[in-house]
Order: C-alpha cells, then sequence, then structure tokens
C-alpha cells in the first residue's frame, strides 16, 4: 500500500500521525502507566539515573533479574521525539524480568532543545557506553536486545548494526522520517533534508541480527505500514525478521503484551531472543 503522505493534505496528515487523538482516553491510559512505573521502581531491583553521557537527560536505569548469564533487553521510550521521559514506561520491564531478562531503559535529550542529529547520536554514546561497561550492566555477549516504542522503535531500527546488538525488537517504529517532516511533528524537530535522508531506517542498510517487528493491529493505518515497509526491508535486505501485529492493539496498549509475563511482545522477544 505505502504511506500515503502524497496522496493527502496536511490536515489529514496530522491526524494520521496523532496517537494521542486516536483513542478516547490518553489522559487515563498515561497516568495508568506514570502509577503502574511508580509501582515498578518501588517493587524491582533496579540502579537508577546512571549518567552515559554529560546532558542533563543522557540517563539509564537498570533492572537486575538476579539471573547470571541473562539475556538484556535495553528499551528506548517513545513520545515522537519530543514528549515523555523514561520513568513513565517502567512497567514494561515487569514482563522481562519475570521471564529472566535484564532491562536498561534509557533516556535521552528531547526537541526542540535537541536535533534528530543530536537524539541519534546520544543513542549512539549509549550504546557505546554500555559496550564499555559490559560487566558492570552483566551483558552477555549475543544476548542483548535492542528494543523501543514507536521514536524509541526509530531509534532502534537506526542503532541495530552496533557491536553490541545482537538482536532487534522495534515497536511501533517510525521508519520514514518524510512525512514526519511534512506534519505537525516537524514544529519541533525541524528535519533538516540531510536528517530526513540519514536518518529514516526504511532507506538504509539494517545491522544484521534477527529483528522482530511489533506493531498494533489497532493502530493508526500510517502507523501499522511503517512497520509493515521496515519488515519487507528487512526480508529484501535478507535479514532474519519476523512480524507480529497484535489483533486489536492500539499504540499504547500494545506496550501492555510486554509488560505482562505471557504477553505476546514478550513471548515475541524470548522467541527472538533464542535465535542466533
Amino acid at each position: 500500500m505505502g504511506l500515503q503522505y502524497q496522496a493527502i493534505n496536511r490536515t489529514e496528515l496530522d491526524k494520521a500521525y496523532n496517537n494521542t487523538q486516536a483513542i478516547d482516553n490518553f489522559p487515563e491510559v498515561y497516568a495508568n502507566f506514570q502509577k503502574r512505573s511508580q509501582h515498578t521502581y518501588s517493587t524491582l531491583a533496579c540502579t537508577r539515573d546512571i549518567f552515559y553521557h554529560d546532558k542533563e537527560r543522557t540517563r539509564l536505569d537498570f533492572f537486575d533479574c538476579g539471573i547470571n548469564g541473562a539475556p538484556t533487553l535495553i528499551f528506548i521510550h517513545g513520545g515522537y521525539w519530543q514528549n515523555c521521559t523514561k520513568e513513565d514506561f517502567a512497567f514494561i520491564a515487569e514482563g522481562p524480568i519475570k521471564n529472566g531478562v535484564n532491562v536498561i531503559l534509557v533516556e535521552y535529550t528531547l526537541a526542540p532543545e535537541a536535533s534528530m542529529t543530536q537524539i541519534v547520536g546520544e543513542i549512539g554514546i549509549m550504546l557505546d557506553f554500555l559496550r564499555h561497561n559490559a560487566s558492570r550492566f552483566k551483558l552477555s555477549e549475543g544476548k542483548v536486545c535492542l528494543s523501543g516504542h514507536s521514536a524509541g522503535g526509530h531509534l532502534t531500527a537506526l542503532h541495530s548494526w552496533h557491536p553490541l546488538i545482537s538482536h532487534a525488537m522495534p515497536i511501533s517504529a517510525l521508519v520514514d522520517l518524510r512525512p514526519i517532516s511534512l506534519c505537525w511533528l516537524n514544529d519541533k524537530l525541524q528535519l533538516t533534508e540531510l536528517e530526513i535522508e540519514s536518518f529514516s531506517p526504511v532507506q538504509l542498510t539494517a545491522g544484521n541480527v534477527p529483528t522482530q517487528v511489533c506493531v498494533g493491529g489497532g493502530e493508526l493505518p500510517e502507523l501499522i505500514e511503517h512497520s509493515r515497509l521496515y519488515y519487507q526491508h528487512l526480508l529484501d535486505s535478507h535479514i532474519p525478521a519476523e512480524y507480529l501485529a497484535v489483533e486489536g492493539k492500539n499504540h499504547f496498549s500494545l506496550l501492555e503484551q510486554l509488560s505482562s509475563d505471557n504477553g505476546a511482545v514478550t513471548q515475541a522477544l524470548l522467541h527472538l531472543l533464542s535465535t542466533e
């Protein structure tokens, strides 16, 4: 089908990328995320706010499942590169932790304070930091999955080539910045032509690691199409990949399938980590 940004006007394009208005109760949903995340911090073993760089937001949290040799999920939160914090999404650690997977939650500088170039660079710095401190974070070679949701999925797709990463799981990822540059999201991002060209994963060579593409079957059509296009891009590049569209789940309820120990995304993660 392809992305529809060239066939619709600005008003329609803005709506096509407005996840919060696509559901009736976003404030309640997000408040629940925050409440659940507070509970997660209070109940799971976690070292918080470890700086990986010299900016105020360049911090990460390390959740330790307590099992020697456990695999690790590195998770980058979404928010269209301009909203949210890692603290709002700590609840997603519960599913992996209960299944013996360590979790690292990543924070980064947001637009408009940071350009896309800076944001992408910070994720690279974070991965270098973790690689150089692998023993501190109990990282086992061949057992490190990079994941992220929405904008975090975009940053995941851009960094799947990093030598630390053995697996990748972009969730509801945005993989083509061209429509992003034409809608309301660009008011703060102010993407340059070079950034659009350099940071659109569907136009770039992906890391040759097993990849699980996840999306909600009830998401906005454009978001689903981003995931479908990226999955096809991986197949065309002969990269081992699987595609999961979780029926009935929207952009936000999909994350509950990672926070649950038997959720569809959690189970897909465990299957992914079992592949080489």
